[in-house]
């Protein structure tokens, strides 16, 4: 192997174990990331770690790109294991993988979703990744409607503000479907979102105890709400 192939290698694989330990840092110190304490766990002095992250910004933005995409890759991964017909299963699939995916990495998605990390701006550069989800509950509804299978009747009425914000989502995500049912999707995606913070941030503690069924109940009842 060439010295400029070995490099790389080496680059590569040091960046993948200092994002490792700062995930460790997660867990126990949430976003507050220190560099140097990144460095001390390996076994480095601190300005080895600015050859790879230039501060503590681009760790995390590093960090937060990696979760997203995990998310989108685990969602995309289980939604293309149902039939295309089945749109309920197709949203409960989502659903479900968005549900395990944060009760198995909490501090990752708490970085993503939980409180933003003071001083801290995502850069633009993150918003694909961060939309990767959304995008799949996007394909399911226009398959909906490309299949006529959006329920018959007038929609509710979208009031003029929220309509421009609902076109603006459904341009990307689903353009053949009118802005009423647009408008529902994204309040159930909402909806999964807030009911998976609250499991996972404890707001579910003694409240609610049969969590896997209660979520399913939840789900089906927001797929109903969209029409799918």
């Amino acid at each position: 192997m060439k010295a400029t192939g070995i490099r790389a290698r080496v680059r590569a694989e040091m960046t993948e174990e200092i994002k490792a330990i700062a995930r460790r840092h997660l867990a126990t110190d949430g976003a507050n990331l220190s560099l140097r304490a990144v460095a001390r766990d390996l076994g480095v002095v601190s300005s080895a770690i600015y050859r790879y992250f230039a501060s503590r910004d681009d760790l995390l933005t590093a960090l937060i790109l990696d979760a997203y995409n995990s998310l989108g890759q685990t969602v995309e991964d289980r939604e293309r294991t149902v039939g295309r017909d089945d749109l309920t299963g197709r949203w409960m699939a989502v659903c479900d993988a968005v549900r395990g995916w944060a009760l198995e990495r909490p501090h990752e998605y708490a970085l993503i979703y939980g409180s933003p990390v003071p001083g801290y701006q995502a850069p633009t550069d993150t918003v694909a990744a961060a939309t990767r989800a959304v995008t799949v509950l996007g394909t399911i509804i226009q398959d909906a409607a490309v299949a006529r299978r959006l329920p018959p009747g007038p929609p509710e009425p979208v009031p003029d503000a929220v309509a421009e914000d609902v076109r603006r989502a459904g341009a990307v995500i689903a353009p053949d479907v009118p802005d009423a049912v647009t408008a529902r999707a994204l309040s159930a995606w909402v909806t999964l979102f807030g009911l998976v913070s609250f499991e996972v941030f404890g707001q579910l503690n003694n409240v609610v105890e049969h969590r896997d069924e209660f979520f399913e109940h939840q789900m089906r009842a927001q797929a109903g709400f969209v029409g799918i």
